[in-house]
């Protein structure tokens, strides 16, 4: 079983020697989360932490002078940031070994300054060249721009931080005041790079407006809409109040523990492997790849091999490998989108899949008044359309239009495919095509048919079922783009990808008359709750691999009212990370407890694969049993599928 060897909580220790007393405060149990209990007593020979007191004697006893500046930039003219080594002082730690049993942290320098400064050439005289970006610069060893990229993770109680820049980096302030100080900047510069303006009242007023202030001051934003939640992966003791997950950090034991693996490996047809996953909440999942769609059963325990291997074929068409396959009519049918041949994710049509055939029966067309158009994205109606054996319709999205296909002519009936000589053109029956530039990526539908959709500037945009014209809620962005975007099934809960984080928005808000209503059926106003983030921590991110980007964030699937989905799920690289959205949506989750800002939650399983994982998603809510609470994670990799069901004996 895939277990995490992240380190992530191991004590720092000197590469070199030193006096008892350096050892003593590099190696404190106070840098670290509490040792498995079969290293307890090694724990129990740890020193106590040495103090702040301590530790400026024992700098003083190595004639370090506090009065001289010590310069964060390797540049030999000093900078202003300089002149306040004293409280920027820290010891900055280097992560080595990866996710072997031998990781450790290392001293890489015991004593530099952390600043921030603006990129570019400091002696430049030109005042009226525009600032670069804000810079993160420790010593002459790191500088980084800050950004999300960062992955910063701080441990107040510390006065710790660890990121990512080229590796994974911890400083430890030697002063407090030197911590909070560096937190506060670090936010300041973090909401300048992200949005151009100054993080002052009115650069934040500009960004968010005064319907999201609680956005823009979270530590002030109503906090009810989370009060709820008290379920997680493992319930805490009956009666408890404190939180079920372990404090800060879930990767001291092995992260699968509770899920039971079936893996199996992927027919090797030349074709590459897979590129994408279907699922299906009938009999049958689909793994499409360049040679075809391998067609799989769906059991209670996850998803195996039948056999069956469906190839692309009929039609007279040729086309490359589908970014996207769409189950239709009672997962009877197949629609298929594959890239452009110039390199952009847009495509001109779709080819219609018959899989009790194997032929592509039709290439559909997109097109409007006459013209031909290209469609980035296709979606179902509803969460549960493709089970719907009459249903005819299908969403499409390109960056500036929003709109519903009909596979049927004007009048409703069926179009005659056998005798058509060339593509049918589908029917645009509703949708508009916006004049400014809205940069739409992503999309996705509720139960009843509204419509969530991402964009390139980070806004969220919630349509009702009867108008795409104007959207009913916008939230803004965080700085950073939406590249996927879920919905839950009753439309109460969003789940956004970026790049380096997810976002968790809810949309329930309570009306002038004191109904409950979500932003896609009214106007929220400024009865808008902060967002959550869900994060990696800077090592986990690290190791996931060099494309460690977030991908797919999905809610687990559920189709009926009443049901609330349990888990999280996104692909990072290499790993396959789980979240408990209960545990995720708990204010007084332990995570969110002393953070600035944003609360972000890094309670979380790995499941980690030795080659990039295609896709990570729950299958369908039937396949849950009174064994397993939760439908089977299915997570798939170019060669294997392997499925994971999620056992309630833990």
């Amino acid at each position: 079983m895939g277990g995490s060897h992240s380190r992530e909580d191991l004590d720092f220790t000197d590469s070199d020697d030193d006096d008892a007393a350096s050892r003593a405060s590099d190696a404190s149990s106070d840098y670290s989360t509490p040792p498995p209990a079969s290293a307890s007593s090694k724990a129990a020979r740890l020193p106590t932490p040495a103090s702040v007191d301590a530790i400026d004697t024992h700098l003083r006893n190595l004639h370090l002078k506090y009065s001289d500046p010590i310069s964060p930039n390797p540049s030999p003219t000093p900078t202003p940031a300089a002149a306040a080594s004293a409280l920027n002082a820290v010891k900055l730690y280097l992560h080595i070994g990866g996710s072997t049993p031998a990781a450790r942290w290392v001293i890489s320098d015991r004593l530099a300054a952390a600043s921030f400064i603006r990129s570019g050439d400091p002696s430049s005289d030109d005042d009226d060249e525009p600032a670069g970006p804000w810079c993160l610069v420790v010593g002459s060893k790191i500088r980084a721009r800050v950004g999300p990229e960062l992955q910063l993770k701080t441990f107040p109680a510390q006065r710790r931080v660890d990121f990512v820049a080229d590796g994974v980096w911890a400083l430890k302030f030697l002063h407090a005041d030197g911590y909070a100080d560096f937190n506060t900047r670090y936010h300041s510069c973090l909401f300048e790079n992200s949005y151009g303006v100054a993080a002052t009242d009115e650069g934040r007023a500009k960004v968010f407006g005064k319907d999201f202030a609680a956005w823009a001051r979270p530590e002030c934003g109503d906090e009810s809409i989370w009060e709820d939640a008290t379920d997680a992966f493992s319930p805490g003791p009956k009666g408890s109040n404190s939180s079920p997950m372990p404090a800060r950090s879930p990767m001291l034991r092995p992260l699968m523990e509770d899920f039971r693996e079936f893996e199996e490996p992927v027919e090797e047809d030349g074709g590459g492997g897979i590129q994408s996953l279907a699922l299906g909440a009938l009999e049958n999942s689909f793994l499409v790849g360049d040679a075809g769609i391998h067609v799989v059963k769906n059991f209670e325990h996850g998803i195996h091999g039948k056999g069956v291997s469906v190839k692309i074929s009929g039609g007279g068409t040729n086309f490359t490998t589908p970014k996207k396959a769409l189950l239709m009519r009672a997962e009877t049918n197949m629609l298929l989108m594959s890239p452009a041949t110039d390199g952009k994710p847009h495509s001109k049509g779709v080819h219609q899949l018959d899989i009790e055939t194997g032929r592509v029966v039709s290439q559909w067309k997109f097109g409007k008044d006459g013209a031909d158009i290209n469609m980035r994205d296709i979606t179902n109606d509803s969460k549960g359309a493709q089970m719907d054996a009459s249903e005819s319709t299908f969403l499409g999205l390109d960056d500036n239009r929003l709109c519903r296909w009909d596979m049927r002519d004007r009048h409703g009936i069926v179009q005659n495919l056998a005798n058509s000589m060339e593509s049918p053109v589908l029917e645009w029956t509703q949708g508009h095509q916006f004049t400014r530039g809205t940069n739409f990526q992503c999309f996705a539908s509720t139960g009843d048919g509204s419509i969530v959709v991402g964009s390139l500037d980070g806004k969220i945009r919630l349509y009702s079922k009867s108008s795409m014209r104007m959207a009913k809620t916008a939230f803004p962005g965080l700085g950073s783009p939406i590249t996927h975007v879920d919905v839950t099934y009753d439309g109460k809960w969003i789940l956004g990808t970026t790049d380096s984080y997810l976002i968790l928005i809810c949309t329930i808000f309570i009306d002038k008359d004191g109904k409950e209503k979500t932003g896609f059926g009214g106007r929220m106003g400024n009865r808008i709750a902060a967002p959550r983030l869900l994060k990696l921590s800077p090592l986990h991110s690290h190791l996931a691999g060099d494309n460690s980007k977030f991908r797919e964030g999905r809610f687990s699937w559920v189709t009926e009212n009443g049901k609330q989905e349990r888990h999280l799920v996104t692909t990072v690289g290499k790993y396959s990370v789980v979240w408990n959205f209960l545990q995720v949506k708990n204010s007084h989750h332990e995570c969110y407890q002393n953070q600035e800002g944003l609360k972000s939650c890094y309670c979380y399983k790995v499941i980690p694969k030795d080659e990039s994982i295609v896709a990570s998603r729950f299958m369908h809510e039937k396949y849950d049993t009174s064994d397993c609470p939760e439908a089977p994670l299915v997570v798939a990799t170019p060669m294997k599928v392997t499925s994971f069901s999620v056992s309630s004996q833990r």
